[in-house]
């Protein structure tokens, strides 16, 4: 057989799924920390091969903390507390300290900085195009495959979730409603969703849209005679906080500290997160789905709102370093199995370990040449960590343009946290990282100082350059851009749509940003830009009233939209520039040209008459 790449193994899979374990792909990317590290030894399951149901449930900027299982006084969360009574809980289990790095880790079983994914915009959070999903892997093995919620990985071909092995996929844009790649004005209730790629109006609250929509797809399922893996990446808890009234209400003059208001939409949102647990755990068992589905529920970094009420005594949240940035809840509910007796596993574990572990108890095999950075955590869940070695595990949050090494890194044992490479905690006897005994415990920080030192070697190569969007791909043509995924060096990068009103741009009025993009036919192009998406049906130059608010914090759309008077466009590819003249009814500028094959930068932009320059914030290609 001769050598494939990752784009010909997904097609492969989907066109001929039992011979995608066959499949050789050589990758050229050895698995790491076998040298000096021992690893866990490999265990494959002797179970049935009667496949297991997968229903995954992440949750959006929710903490360790922000559960009544975990001590909370506050946030009332009682079936989730129930699920974790009846679930085995991974208690210091870790992600990354923010959304698209935890996504892009836990659906590869990769260090997220291999995957291209270290940040949350600036065309850092699309998932490297040869990257295998267990989408993929479950699906090449007859699953039926659904994603449901917050993808964060990419908003263009081949990066979205229906080019990622989901054969359903329904969802909103970039990393929360409101932000700029969603449909505009959209908020937490009554917004538009995508659906498969086609937005599509919804009635309700964010939270209540997405679980209806799983019970739905579920049901649609269930009969056919193949197991299911439903992803549902809900929206909720992160902000701008908005909860349906009622559940706001609860937590009104309970005299939560730190910014009150903000605080109870925020609980109120993860006790609507709680209520429709109870419905989609009530629905399984109502269909007799519910004892050999594996139910499973955690969230992708530490709390965004929660942390001054309630952080289980870590230091940190979301973003941090410490431990209150990245060690998050992790429920494993399989009653068919036996993991449904309230078991806790308090050895070290990691986003990275799912993937594995998952594919062994669903009896499904990855691709050869398939190196995975976790390791299959079977023997913990199950109870016979005895030969369980003393591991070393990595999460940092980079959040910049190009990964930096030690940034806001921890490496970590079961025992210690090396912080920044130079601070040094013992987690056991220090769980809220308060003394430094770094200079106490040399050997101790030379050993994790090494290891970092040898993972970022080997990663290092991999960053390589930014991820590109296709142009003129018959899987997507046309492609919509947006200033959410600009590269460059941006006063603030447009990733939401209060920017878009306010007008976001450089200081020095010349814009800076561009999209890194692949044109995988040469041929004539046709470029729309637009300083408001078409949804919204508005004139370059003119501004615009302010949307309708929503209760508590304030919304994207509750900012009014700022006129900027163009007077010209134009755009660079390829070596050319292309102008135009603005007319102040036009409600976007359109260009044709011809381009060759090959990536290259593409900017756009609107320029005043002084001489001020605004970028495109939204420009369509269309291969013609």
């Amino acid at each position: 057989m001769g050598r494939l790449n990752i784009t010909t193994l997904r097609q492969e899979m989907f066109v001929m799924p039992k011979l995608a374990t066959f499949i050789v792909v050589l990758l050229g990317m050895a698995l790491f920390g076998c040298a000096t590290e021992e690893r866990p030894k490999e265990i494959t399951s002797e179970r049935s091969t009667d496949r297991p149901n997968i229903v995954f449930v992440i949750t959006d900027d929710q903490g360790y903390g922000d559960l009544g299982v975990h001590g909370n006084p506050f946030v009332q969360t009682p079936n989730i507390d129930q699920l974790a009574k009846e679930s085995v809980s991974l208690t210091d289990y870790h992600v990354a300290p923010t959304c698209s790095p935890t996504r892009a880790a836990l659906l590869t079983g990769r260090w997220t900085n291999r995957t291209g994914v270290w940040h949350t915009i600036m065309g850092r959070s699309m998932l490297r195009e040869d990257e295998v999903t267990i989408a993929d892997m479950l699906q090449a093995n007859g699953y039926h495959t659904a994603m449901i919620g917050k993808w964060h990985l990419g908003d263009n071909y081949p990066y979205r979730p229906m080019d990622r092995g989901f054969e359903h996929a329904y969802y909103h844009g970039g990393g929360g409603v409101g932000q700029t790649p969603d449909y505009w004005n959209n908020a937490y209730f009554d917004g538009s969703y995508f659906r498969n790629g086609e937005p599509e109006p919804a009635k309700g609250f964010v939270t209540d849209v997405l679980f209806k929509e799983a019970i739905q797809y579920i049901d649609s399922v269930k009969d056919s005679g193949k197991p299911f893996f439903t992803y549902i990446s809900a929206n909720a808890p992160h902000g701008p906080m908005h909860a349906p009234k009622e559940y706001a209400d609860l937590y009104a003059n309970k005299g939560l500290p730190e910014k009150p208001e903000s605080t109870t939409h925020f609980y109120g949102m993860i006790t609507n997160i709680d209520d429709n647990i109870a419905k989609l755990r009530s629905y399984l068992k109502k269909n007799n789905l519910d004892q050999n589905t594996i139910f499973i529920y955690t969230t992708d970094n530490g709390s965004s709102a929660g942390a001054a009420v309630y952080n289980s005594g870590m230091r940190g949240n979301k973003g941090s370093e410490y431990d209150g940035g990245h060690r998050v809840p992790f429920f494993m509910h399989w009653p068919e199995a036996g993991l449904n007796e309230g078991k806790i596993v308090d050895t070290i574990t990691s986003y990275v370990d799912i993937v594995p572990t998952l594919l062994d108890y669903t009896n499904t095999a990855a691709p050869e040449g398939i190196k995975f950075d976790g390791v299959n955590i079977h023997a913990l869940v199950e109870g016979d960590s005895a030969d369980w070695p003393d591991r070393i595990l990595v999460t940092d949050s980079q959040r910049v343009l190009d990964p930096i090494k030690w940034r806001k890194s921890a490496v970590m044992t079961d025992q210690w946290r090396l912080v920044n490479g130079e601070e040094l905690y013992d987690i056991t006897r220090d769980p809220g990282q308060e003394n430094d005994i770094a200079g106490q415990h040399p050997e101790v920080v030379k050993r994790l100082r090494e290891f970092y030192e040898q993972w970022w070697q080997e990663l290092e190569p991999t960053f390589g350059e930014p991820t590109p969007i296709y142009l003129g791909s018959e899987q997507a043509n046309p492609v919509y851009l947006n200033s959410h995924d600009w590269l460059g060096h941006n006063k603030i990068v447009p990733w939401k749509q209060s920017y878009i009103r306010q007008g976001v741009r450089e200081d020095d009025g010349e814009h800076k940003g561009y999209w890194w993009v692949n044109v995988v036919e040469a041929g004539e192009y046709e470029f729309e830009l637009r300083r408001w998406p078409e949804e919204a049906n508005t004139p370059i130059s003119s501004g615009m009233p302010a949307g309708q608010p929503v209760a508590g914090d304030r919304s994207y759309r509750d900012f009014k939209g700022e006129a900027f008077d163009a007077e010209l466009a134009y755009m660079t590819i390829g070596g050319k520039r292309l102008e135009a003249k603005v007319d102040d009814s036009a409600t976007h500028i359109t260009f044709k040209t011809s381009l060759e094959k090959g990536k290259g930068k593409l900017a756009a932009a609107f320029v005043n008459k002084a001489r001020e320059e605004l970028g495109a914030y939204y420009v369509t290609v269309r291969k013609l």
